[in-house]
């Protein structure tokens, strides 16, 4: 990893619970380094068929940027460290994680966010960064799955 003035750690937010202890585990990581923790949620346009115009995008950005906020209130309180910088970022998530790893020293995704077909062992999102990212990669459980799963 490079000296910490240039430490970035990446983190994927949708507002699960997953995405919420990602942004924990990957605070926990960077404040001993002094690295930023890049909290970062992501848009796009929803598919449409040629023709069609989609109705309501300019909400998008914004809902997003709700979403984020709450998933940083949840994971800090109303004290977010101040090397926490969120981020809104118009992208698919998994090509856009994909790029930002380029720059960053990790990418830190939950396990699972709110897609469809609950019982992958990845995300889809998670399994693409593992697959293709240019940097280390943590997937992170959300804490209650944690809790279930190590139980006997």
């Amino acid at each position: 990893m490079e000296d910490s003035e240039s430490a970035r750690f990446v983190v994927g937010v949708d507002g699960s619970e997953a995405s919420v202890e990602a942004l924990r585990q990957a605070q926990a990581l960077a404040a001993p380094i002094g690295a930023k923790v890049l909290a970062t949620a992501y848009w796009d346009e929803p598919q449409v068929y040629a023709g069609y115009v989609t109705m309501g995008i300019d909400r998008f950005e914004e809902r997003v940027g709700i979403v984020l906020n709450e998933a940083l209130e949840q994971a800090f309180g109303e004290n977010i460290p101040p090397n926490v910088v969120p981020r809104v970022v118009r992208g698919h998530p998994r090509d856009s994680l994909i790029d930002a790893s380029r720059h960053a020293d990790m990418i830190v995704v939950g396990r699972r966010g709110h897609g469809g077909f609950g019982g992958l062992l990845l995300g889809s999102v998670s399994s693409a960064c593992v697959a293709h990212a240019h940097c280390p990669v943590l997937v992170v459980h959300s804490p209650d799955k944690k809790k279930k799963e190590d139980q006997p």
